[in-house]
């Protein structure tokens, strides 16, 4: 069994409030897209292009990462950052998570 372990305000050295830690934990959210048998490469490039801002070769690396490994991260960043990609993404039903 793992051993668990709190950490108290307190215990975090050179963090000035916890405001800070909770800017620390929103801005390492990342967007997780997941592979599925409905949309084509062609409808998820596409809706990467909208959702990232990319570039097609972006796109296509992010598309086969995600039909080689069942899922990718494809977007890191602030958490509402990543609630408007994940809600582009899901425009078409694709199927994503966000993680932080």
């Amino acid at each position: 069994m793992a051993d668990e372990t709190t950490v108290t305000h307190g215990d975090l050295t050179g963090i000035d409030s916890d405001v800070d830690v909770i800017d620390d934990i929103t801005s390492a959210a990342k967007v997780i897209l997941y592979n599925d048998e409905t949309h084509t490469f062609e409808d998820v490039i596409n809706q990467l292009i909208k959702a990232l801002n990319c570039t097609v070769e972006k796109a296509e690396s992010l598309t086969w990462e995600v039909h080689t490994n069942g899922k990718a991260c494809v977007f890191s960043g602030e958490i509402h950052d990543c609630l408007k990609v994940s809600s582009i993404l899901e425009e078409i039903a694709l199927h994503t998570q966000i993680e932080y």
